[in-house]
């Protein structure tokens, strides 16, 4: 399954942002948005995670075993700035219908309740409400949303902003690894999260957009 952005053009309010975005992500790739704040960077991460309709083109997600391509949405988890999580139910009860709602899809499986609790180092305190937790502990069971369904494609806009270096190193190991496991990354971060050899595209707002590959 491989991740293909066509010609991608988005609007906000009668300005359009950026234009004429393409790229391709193969399994294992990675990709890191840079671009000064409004350039269009989460708009960009919104557009191919289905949250945003596109001014033009699409981004698909196309199987490697028939051709089909199929809206990018489908396949991808989103974690952005909120967490997606209702503060008065527990952590199990949050976790347990993000798997259920989302279910599995692209060929992989996702992890039980625990298992993702015990792969973001919170093991043991999912029956706990989700409003009790510290603000660290909540992101993190954040992050666990993207354990419990697998998706191929992980989208992330700053997903370890105002966490500590220990969390920052816990979520580059679950980014590295679902890369190993032919999982494709696309991020904006100014942190290394396990992006290894991404490509980088610089979003430069109303001026258009630079594709390059770093070390």
């Amino acid at each position: 399954m491989r991740l293909e952005a066509e010609n991608l053009s988005a609007r906000r309010g009668e300005d359009l942002i950026f234009v004429n975005v393409s790229f391709k992500l193969a399994p294992g790739e990675a990709m890191v948005l840079t671009g000064r704040n409004g350039s269009g960077k989460s708009t960009l991460l919104r557009v191919i995670a289905g949250l945003l309709r596109p001014e033009t083109g699409r981004a698909v997600c196309v199987s490697d075993a028939d051709g089909e391509a199929r809206p990018a949405g489908e396949f991808s988890h989103y974690l952005g700035h909120r967490n997606g999580m209702k503060r008065e139910l527990t952590v199990a009860e949050n976790l347990a219908f993000w798997k259920s709602f989302l279910g599995d899809i692209g060929g992989g499986t996702g992890l039980s309740v625990e298992e993702a609790a015990a792969a973001v180092d919170l093991s043991g305190i999912t029956h706990l409400p989700y409003g009790y937790l510290s603000a660290g502990q909540q992101r993190r069971f954040a992050m666990a949303r993207l354990l419990v369904a697998h998706r191929p494609v992980w989208i992330l806009d700053e997903p370890t902003a105002a966490l500590d270096r220990k969390a920052d190193a816990m979520f580059e190991g679950l980014v590295r690894r679902h890369r190993e496991a032919g999982g494709i990354a696309l991020a904006a971060t100014h942190q290394p999260l396990g992006m290894d050899g991404a490509q980088t595209l610089e979003m430069l707002g109303f001026d258009g957009v630079e594709l390059e590959y770093s070390a």
